[in-house]
């Protein structure tokens, strides 16, 4: 079956532009295109499709209270798009539970795997976007103390994290450690719920709150 896919933005070119991509793609389907928060919201509620893309600046509701509104009502995973790469922002949208924070220079093959990795229940940022999140986490606190469930981790489990803390594709790291990417999967998955987090970003926030890696 095909991912259906909601689309939010209130530049109605650049609306169409995504369009054309996610109905270009066999395996994904435009299920509606919406131009403000607020009719994003309902008509995520009426179609319930797999994933919602949303600009975080629309009129009516911006798309960061609209991804709180749509992740709360569970069953839509959420992609934000941005022109500008602003920390406020990817950090509000990693509190309302958004899947994806990206900016709108990706190009069309980019955008079609984040709605793919948003499906499978994971998470994408851009890179550099993840490591000033990190050293914005970090700056200012106290010296850390480890947190008893990373205890839980084997060796190698924290080396995966401590490469994912660094923004480092599942297929990147496992050229570092000379292993199968579908090794590092299985890694991921058992840190994930060792740690209790959701996704690979927020994975990428708990090691740096933790204290776990230190930012350049």
């Amino acid at each position: 079956m095909s991912i259906r896919v909601l689309i939010a933005d209130d530049h109605t070119m650049f609306r169409s532009g995504l369009r054309a991509v996610v109905d270009a793609h066999p395996g994904l389907e435009c299920v509606a295109e919406v131009g403000d928060g607020r009719t994003a919201i309902e008509a995520a509620a009426r179609l319930r499709p797999d994933v919602a893309i949303l600009d975080v600046r629309m009129p009516k509701l911006d798309g960061l209270a609209a991804t709180e509104a749509i992740v709360a009502a569970g069953g839509t995973r959420v992609l934000v798009l941005t022109t500008y790469d602003s920390e406020a922002s990817l950090h509000r949208a990693l509190t309302a539970g958004a899947s994806g924070f990206l900016l709108k220079s990706l190009a069309p093959e980019e955008l079609v795997a984040a709605i793919q990795v948003a499906v499978r229940g994971d998470a994408v940022i851009d890179p550099s976007m993840t490591r000033r999140l990190a050293a914005r986490l970090v700056a200012g606190l106290a010296p850390p103390v480890e947190p008893p469930e990373l205890a839980h981790l084997t060796a190698r489990e924290r080396e995966v994290l401590f490469l994912l803390a660094d923004a480092r594709s599942n297929a990147e790291i496992a050229a570092t450690l000379g292993v199968g990417e579908e090794t590092i999967k299985t890694h991921v998955s058992r840190i994930l719920a060792k740690l209790g987090v959701r996704d690979r970003i927020h994975a990428v926030v708990y090691a740096h709150q933790h204290g776990l890696i230190r930012p350049a």
